[in-house]
């Protein structure tokens, strides 16, 4: 599960922030994993609620976000919208897809405690 180790990294940028920024908790963390990102977004969701006793993201809402994919279909020219990259161009039926969006996991918004 890639997950737990994706959770981690995305603790140690916030606690990299805290640090930096000088605050102790977070009220909520965004994140953003795309359709195309091959993130599982409950997995991820566990894997940071495990993580979180004790650090900066304890009690924190933690909202994942998963914006669908897109991709420039090279047999008719345009940029569709997908959600696996096994899909088809919802436009022409062809397989022949360049992915543009939805293949990152952004840490998006985080908001702090101000006590």
């Amino acid at each position: 599960m890639h997950e737990m180790s994706l959770a981690g990294g995305i603790l140690q940028v916030v606690e990299d922030a805290a640090a930096r920024e000088q605050f102790v908790r977070v009220k909520r963390l965004v994140i953003e994993a795309g359709a195309l990102s091959g993130v599982e977004s409950r997995a991820l969701r566990f894997s940071l609620e495990a993580l979180s006793p004790g650090t900066c993201l304890d009690g924190a809402e933690i909202q994942i976000d998963e914006p669908p994919g897109q991709a420039w279909c090279l047999a008719c020219g345009q940029t569709v919208e997908i959600r696996s990259r096994l899909d088809a161009c919802p436009l022409c039926g062809g397989h022949q897809l360049q992915p543009t969006g939805g293949t990152a996991l952004t840490v998006r918004e985080l908001i702090v405690h101000e006590d």
